[in-house]
């Protein structure tokens, strides 16, 4: 069960419209690396996990996502102003201005809608939380691209927000894979010879040995600090 609270998780302002960034911002929205992909891939995730905290934390992430997704339109609501105006939105996405007079629309920048087909789901914990790992990486990226591109005090600010949730959403999973290292495909890591041959396929050079002696499992902690990330 999900239950909406009308307050949004942080405040969100903008100095004026801006009907060209609000396109760029839809890739937050619609995009492969969005909000709506992140949610609707934690929530498809936890349907199979048995580890009761684990799925909590699925869980929990996935709804802040949808959070943040609400955050994210109502600053394209605020980005595009109160009229239709198509040639302020000189990239991408101009179908607000055309065709659902200026409601966000789940699309990425370009105009491209929103698909399942971005949802990464295997059933198995250790490659599910590697993707998710991998897509609170890549979600930052495309943050600090947009942060770069907008003067605005206030859009800034909620994307420094956004910023150092996807920062802690990747720690939060980074934990949970340090929990299962021998389970699922992270069971029986290495055992195989095949598994430390290593093919020198660069030459001239040889950088990484012709051989994998020990291969480990990912690891996301120093041995000396576990506390360290």
């Amino acid at each position: 069960m999900f239950k909406h609270d009308k307050q949004l998780l942080e405040m969100v302002r903008v100095e004026k419209p801006n009907p060209n960034y609000a396109a760029m911002l839809q890739e937050q929205l619609g995009g492969p690396q969005g909000e709506l992909k992140a949610a609707m891939q934690y929530i498809s995730q936890s349907f199979r996990i048995k580890d009761p905290a684990i799925k909590d934390v699925f869980l929990d992430i996935a709804a802040e996502e949808l959070s943040h997704m609400e955050m994210v339109a109502t600053a394209i609501n605020l980005l595009n102003g109160h009229d239709p105006n198509a040639p302020m939105a000189t990239v991408g996405n101009i179908e607000a201005h055309v065709l659902t007079g200026l409601s966000p629309m789940l699309t990425n920048a370009s105009g491209q809608l929103w698909t399942a087909a971005y949802v990464n789901v295997t059933g198995d914990l250790a490659a599910d939380l590697l993707s998710n790992i991998a897509a609170e990486q890549r979600a930052k990226v495309v943050y600090q691209n947009l942060h770069r591109q907008i003067n605005d005090r206030h859009v800034r600010q909620m994307i420094d927000f956004l910023l150092n949730r996807e920062e802690a959403h990747n720690t939060m999973f980074r934990e949970c894979f340090q929990k299962i290292q021998d389970t699922g495909s992270n069971r029986d890591w290495g055992i195989d010879k095949d598994a430390r041959l290593y093919f020198n396929l660069s030459t001239p050079g040889n950088y990484v040995g012709t051989q994998l002696h020990n291969p480990n499992p990912p690891q996301f902690t120093n041995p000396q600090n576990p506390a360290q990330h």
